[in-house]
């Protein structure tokens, strides 16, 4: 086969998502700012997924942020248990908000943290588990489900990449106290950008949604929440009372159109995915790549690729084949790979070396992901296998 053009990603707004916008723009006085299109792709985003709330935002980064932002309202300042293999606004989300994050290493099948490595870091100032559901990979487990709620510590789901997975045939996303999700460009779901916090608990979303919008009370939909400012405070204006050093994260009414135009066919773009990995990964050479990825209930995002063993020769090769076949990649999997690697780490104190997450420092420097989206063709993902697969 000759020389093919296969991008990381592709664009999934469709000419039909597209249509339904300029038909929203061409109403008399369209609303552009966030509004009831916002409203409604949350409620029908709750729906799908299974929660009471949710709180769109403009970027998964957004959600990660505010997440913290209101954990530390709530329960106050400590550690953070997190992975080392994540996308770097998980920790940067920890740093601003003042949190100190605690690395654990990833259980490869799974690509997300070890639950047993969690326990074993889990101390008197944990104040929650943030876990990372890596390219479609479920990373939860039944003992860390129970261990936490015995031991009544918070868990929140980076499920960015991962939208539709499941465990135990629940949608990621559900089982802890919230849940982020992001709809960038090429996403299982894209907004253009966006994001969005979920949650079963009303409370702490209400928070949510006042940092949101500059910590303005009028957000809050709770009026217990409304009056006890307003009582506190009479001295200020009921609309312009500001209960949080907070940010402007407000998503737009385009945004929600779009989600809510991808949302039905959302199903069936996470079924194609999936297919499209079981294929990839049955193709591919056992003996030169692990293969033993915890598939059941995945919605991928990208195909994962790594050597079993580490070697720097096959490495290279591997990156020549896909350069060499026009083949965009990323080294590394989620987030480039080891964070204690990068730089925006280097200057804080007390952060473990390297090589201290030996699983996923191997991702790190013999891990990849190729792009997998539902416009791909079933001989393309074959060849692409079998190709890989000659690799000695």
């Amino acid at each position: 086969m000759p020389k093919i053009n296969w991008p990381l990603m592709q664009n999934n707004i469709s000419r039909d998502d597209l249509d339904k916008l300029i038909q929203y723009l061409q109403s008399d006085d369209p609303k552009l700012t966030h509004g009831p299109k916002v409203v409604d792709f949350e409620n029908a985003w709750s729906k799908w997924l299974g929660v009471s709330e949710s709180v769109m935002v403009n970027s998964g980064a957004s959600a990660n942020d505010l997440t913290l932002l209101a954990l530390r309202e709530k329960f106050g300042l400590g550690e953070i248990i997190v992975p080392g293999l994540t996308w770097v606004s998980d920790i940067a989300s920890v740093l601003h908000s003042g949190f100190t994050p605690i690395f654990v290493d990833i259980d490869p099948h799974t690509l997300g943290m070890d639950s047993n490595k969690i326990f074993d870091a889990i101390t008197p100032r944990t104040k929650a588990i943030f876990i990372t559901h890596i390219l479609g990979y479920n990373a939860i487990t039944d003992t860390l489900l129970e261990e936490l709620q015995r031991l009544k510590i918070p868990l929140l789901e980076d499920v960015c990449e991962s939208h539709g997975a499941t465990h135990n045939g629940n949608k990621l996303g559900v089982f802890g106290l919230a849940s982020n999700f992001s709809f960038y460009y090429a996403h299982h779901l894209t907004t253009i950008e966006g994001g969005m916090v979920c949650s079963n608990d009303s409370e702490f979303l209400d928070i949510v949604r006042m940092l949101r919008s500059h910590g303005l009370v009028r957000e809050s939909k709770l009026p217990t929440n409304k009056s006890k400012f307003i009582d506190l405070y009479p001295d200020l204006n009921s609309e312009f009372i500001f209960a949080f050093p907070a940010h402007n994260m407000r998503p737009t009414e385009i945004n929600g159109i779009l989600g809510l135009s991808q949302l039905s066919r959302l199903d069936h773009v996470i079924e194609v995915r999936r297919h499209n990995l079981s294929l990839f990964l049955d193709e591919l050479n056992p003996k030169v790549y692990f293969t033993e990825f915890a598939t059941e209930g995945n919605s991928n995002y990208a195909f994962t690729i790594m050597l079993r063993e580490a070697n720097i020769s096959q490495r290279d090769r591997v990156e020549t084949l896909f350069r060499s076949n026009g083949i965009e990649f990323r080294r590394g999997m989620s987030g480039g790979g080891n964070q204690l690697r990068q730089p925006y780490l280097k200057k804080l104190q007390n952060i473990p070396a390297p090589e201290t997450l030996p699983y996923t420092d191997h991702v790190h420097h013999f891990g990849w992901y190729v792009g997998n989206y539902s416009t791909l063709k079933k001989d393309r993902i074959v060849w692409l296998a079998r190709l890989l697969s000659e690799i000695k």
